[in-house]
């Protein structure tokens, strides 16, 4: 049977392709390239950096920004080296808000400072932040052509979940790449997707593993058992697997990504302030 995982780092395990370690704020950081030349590797060329966020699960001193800090310094990474760095963002939070594993995109939004008609209004004021729009579409990106054409954004963020093969990297593995995204896809409800070849923007996405396909985690323990599993024949309906504190997780890592893409986009900030603007 296929593998599932949307994660770039799993995807190349065994496979002859750029990989790179390093430590990132004391986090965990793998990067990913892959090239033209990757055929199969089954994703578009570009970079996938993930971040390993466990210190923030366990609650670990000063984890939150270091965590927020780390995602900053990635998207200023994958961001386009010649962008105007006072040109319009729109900021996309993918998702069914309805549906906590689902949740991560429209979360995230919550946490991400909207100042795009603060700008407009009252630039004098307002000139030291970057004109940055949001939207939470659900998982229509449709949605998202009427409002590109509307604001011209140059650069575009979007957040998803994602689907992960090890229940070890659920809710504590943050992956963000320069290759866009298909909204749903983390859920088994991939709909149109959103790149710079689709749009005529840069796209970076960030997405969260919240879900583990279940004939994936059966089919890995029956391989590691050595004995066949005949509950295989019983998932042809997709099943997903999730974590018992979904709920709390799904929601620390919302805050952490949107804090980290108010950082990167508003460099002058720092948490205090977002606390003080988002209270």
């Amino acid at each position: 049977m296929a593998v599932r995982t949307d994660l770039a780092l799993e995807l190349a395990e065994g496979r002859r392709v750029q990989q790179r370690t390093q430590t990132l704020e004391g986090f965990s950081l793998h990067t990913v390239t892959v090239t033209e030349s990757d055929t199969d590797f089954g994703r578009p060329p570009g970079r996938y950096a993930t971040l390993s966020i466990r210190d923030l699960l366990r609650r670990e001193t000063d984890a939150f920004p270091r965590a927020c800090r780390a995602v900053a310094q990635i998207l200023r990474q994958l961001a386009p080296s010649n962008q105007d760095p006072r040109a319009p963002v729109l900021v996309i939070g993918l998702g069914n808000r309805a549906v906590t594993p689902d949740a991560i995109g429209p979360l995230c939004c919550q946490n991400v400072l909207a100042t795009r008609h603060l700008v407009e209004q009252s630039p004098e004021q307002f000139r030291a932040f970057r004109p940055v729009a949001v939207l939470a579409p659900g998982v229509l990106g449709e949605l998202v052509l009427g409002v590109i054409d509307r604001i011209h954004p140059e650069l575009i963020l979007a957040v998803d979940a994602l689907a992960a093969r090890r229940l070890s990297r659920l809710m504590c593995t943050i992956q963000m790449t320069d290759t866009g995204i298909v909204p749903g896809s983390g859920v088994g409800n991939a709909r149109t997707a959103l790149t710079q070849t689709a749009l005529g923007v840069p796209v970076l996405s960030i997405g969260v593993p919240t879900v583990v396909d279940g004939a994936t985690l059966a089919a890995d323990i029956a391989q590691q058992s050595g004995a066949q599993c005949e509950a295989l024949d019983d998932l042809n309906t997709p099943v997903l697997v999730t974590t018992r504190d979904v709920d709390q997780q799904t929601a620390d890592a919302a805050r952490v990504i949107g804090y980290g893409i108010n950082l990167f986009l508003h460099p002058s900030l720092d948490i205090a302030d977002m606390e003080l603007f988002l209270s």
